[in-house]
């Protein structure tokens, strides 16, 4: 694999030459573990494997930098078709493109332009992989435009990160991130290191709550565009189609959302609905711009580097750029915080060892810190109940009325995956939380086990 993008006449005469000096120097700012050697890119390109989820403005330069930058191995995942209003800015789209999923076509062209780089697309909701395939990646490149998808893989990223007896974090089970966002002229790109420092739900804070609206400015006195489309979206959706769910992926239904915000706005004499800015509103899609874009894709791709090779010492952590006003970047250490339910050592629930699985259900979702609602319940790889697909619901529905004891094996105490839903900001959103089980009057449960318990 390696030996096809190795330098050859066929290839550009000397395609590698600034990455293999890159990749052979020692340097007094080089990471701890770096060991600089001819054979570094090969072994990169061997055995690295990077998963890059979104394929939007972002996902595109960053599918593209990192292909153009050593990296061979990579997959990429998103749900979206491609529409028209992409192509002013994911520049591996063409119009013959619109209405094809985004994953394959973007991975199609960059292995058209680059030699020698395999990339493997999955049209598909991030919530739709187990964790086995997420597992199987060294570093996950983040072009997301969504809180809630941010944190579904911040959440599985750390599920994979154990402690040891002392609560230290264990290197070799870190799953390396970066993670890449853009409004506008402003974009920010960060290096998560789970357990060492802040995951997405450290610093949640960052991002701020979406903008809501009065119900009754939006039935009564509207006065903007948005407000007219939120009037479609919210109230007249309901009245007109009698409870029925409104999916925000589907054209007919926002073509309907459109249709009656433009009624609604020309009855109240108000300008600018349009059908992009009514996707804009209704999906809360910021506004992004190329060139930002590359710049943030290309720090991101940088940082990807710097982990996979050490050749550098990684940025810590959290780099904001500003182009609104001239041009101002900046590099924040933030503070990883040490009772994260995320990226900590797990939540501690002590349990009798007949607890059954139905009873540790209904505990992980009355439990204050967690609420977890529809819960399916992972151990160490094995499918210990699954709210989905039915087929996999039906297979573990015998476990419910088993003790969770004898379900992980008779073990004293282990790390319990759940994944479900949580209610954020009146909104429903999947959450992946990692339980630390003790099982009570257990050989081998010390004081310490029990110790700081939920």
């Amino acid at each position: 694999m390696a030996g096809s993008l190795t330098t050859s006449s066929g290839d550009g005469g000397n395609r590698w030459r600034d990455l293999d000096r890159l990749l052979t120097r020692p340097g007094n700012i080089v990471g701890p573990t770096f060991d600089p050697s001819p054979e570094l890119r090969s072994e990169l390109q061997q055995y690295v494997r990077v998963l890059v989820v979104g394929a939007g403005g972002l996902g595109c330069e960053l599918l593209k930098d990192l292909a153009l930058s050593g990296f061979v191995n990579l997959e990429v995942i998103d749900m979206d078709r491609i529409e028209v209003s992409n192509l002013n800015r994911q520049f591996l789209f063409r119009l013959q493109d619109v209405g094809k999923p985004k994953a394959e076509v973007a991975a199609k062209r960059v292995m058209e332009r680059v030699k020698g780089v395999n990339i493997v697309p999955h049209f598909c909701r991030i919530e739709d992989k187990d964790l086995d395939f997420y597992n199987k990646f060294n570093i996950i490149a983040l072009g997301l435009d969504s809180v809630e998808a941010r944190s579904y893989i911040n959440a599985v990223a750390c599920t994979f990160l154990e402690y040891n007896s002392e609560d230290k974090p264990d290197e070799d089970s870190m799953k390396p991130m970066v993670d890449g966002g853009t409004e506008g002229f402003k974009g920010h790109a960060r290096v998560i290191m789970p357990g060492v420092t802040p995951c997405f739900e450290c610093t949640i804070w960052l991002f701020p709550p979406q903008v809501k609206f009065p119900l009754c400015t939006l039935a009564e006195t509207p006065r903007t565009a948005a407000h007219c489309i939120e009037y479609a979206h919210l109230i007249k959706w309901d009245e007109v189609h009698g409870g029925k769910p409104f999916d925000a992926d589907d054209p007919e239904h926002m073509q309907w959302v459109y249709s009656e915000a433009a009624k609604r706005a020309e009855l109240f004499g108000i300008p600018g609905v349009t059908y992009s800015f009514t996707q804009g509103v209704v999906k809360n899609i910021i506004p992004a711009i190329a060139s930002t874009n590359a710049i943030i894709s290309a720090a991101c791709t940088l940082e990807a580097l710097k982990i996979a090779s050490g050749c550098s010492k990684t940025m810590t952590n959290y780099l904001t750029y500003n182009g609104l006003e001239g041009l101002h970047t900046k590099v924040t250490e933030f503070v990883r915080d040490k009772d994260c339910l995320v990226c900590g050592p797990g939540t501690l629930l002590e349990l009798d060892p007949s607890t059954t699985l139905q009873k540790f259900i209904e505990l992980v979702g009355d439990h204050p810190k967690l609420q977890l609602s529809k819960a399916s319940v992972t151990h160490r790889g094995k499918n210990l109940y699954m709210q989905a697909p039915p087929v996999l619901e039906e297979m573990t529905r015998s476990n419910l009325n088993l003790p969770l004891y004898e379900l992980m094996d008779k073990v004293p105490k282990d790390v319990v995956h759940v994944a479900g839903t949580v209610n954020k900001d009146d909104k429903k959103t999947s959450a992946l939380r990692k339980l630390r089980v003790v099982f009570k009057g257990i050989d081998g449960v010390t004081d310490m086990d029990t110790a700081n318990g939920a």
